[in-house]
């Protein structure tokens, strides 16, 4: 692991090229269809904006933080219902969607996988914050799997609890943003997320899905974009 101090600078077709994912239409605007552009309409404008400008910079990498500086007990536990019972020899992440490798992944698969570890400030909109070590795989690496095709532009994460939350896609790719299975050095904890969670930090706590059990990318949001988004929650979430 290595504390990340200043951004590595690539050219914006370079990150596309080494994430294997260069044919994929990262902007938002011009979304091509008169359903989406119904659905979203103007609201989206402000949106569109500030993912813009993250696109400009995908590769862009947030300064990590060292092990002394980790803050074991400072993690709140949240839960949206009731923490869901999942058989970790039953579990499969689906991913699917437009995509020309459908998968279904046991954790065994996932943790062969090269494994990435942070140091990073998990962020809750609440007002609180926690700097956290994550240990997993980079999303990215399960997107390149799925092999998605060119139209994709957002991801949609479906929980065992039925949480729902949906990431533009170059959020998606950024090369911190993990499912985790371990947390500060140890198996990720069920209250936390076991046997998979979201861990990013450009992202809001609540874009962070925990026991994520489905990845489904798409070209085209629906009109339901996230559990919270959807009652009046920022849907970007970016820090």
């Amino acid at each position: 692991m290595s504390i990340i101090r200043k951004p590595l600078q690539l050219k914006r077709r370079q990150f596309l090229q080494i994430s294997g994912l260069s044919g994929i239409n990262l902007l938002l605007t011009g979304c091509g269809t008169p359903i989406f552009e119904d659905v979203v309409g103007k609201l989206s404008e402000p949106v569109n904006q500030k993912v813009e400008s993250l696109i400009l910079q995908p590769q862009k990498l947030i300064p990590e933080f060292s092990a002394t500086e980790i803050e074991p007990q400072a993690l709140i536990v949240n839960t949206f219902r009731d923490t869901p019972i999942i058989d970790i020899e039953k579990y499969r992440l689906i991913v699917d969607g437009e995509v020309n490798n459908p998968l279904s992944l046991k954790m065994s698969e996932i943790q062969a996988l090269p494994f990435t570890s942070m140091i990073i400030r998990h962020v809750c909109v609440e007002g609180w914050a926690a700097i956290v070590q994550w240990g997993g795989i980079r999303l990215r690496e399960i997107v390149a799997l799925a092999q998605p095709k060119d139209s994709v532009k957002y991801a949609y994460f479906v929980s065992g609890d039925n949480y729902y939350s949906s990431w533009d896609i170059a959020s998606a790719l950024h090369p911190q943003t993990l499912l985790a299975y371990q947390k500060n050095g140890e198996p990720l904890p069920v209250d936390n997320g076991a046997p998979l969670r979201l861990a990013s930090p450009i992202k809001l706590g609540y874009k962070q899905s925990k026991w994520v059990i489905r990845i489904t990318l798409v070209s085209n949001l629906s009109m339901y974009k996230g559990y919270w988004e959807d009652q009046g929650y920022e849907w970007f979430a970016g820090l």
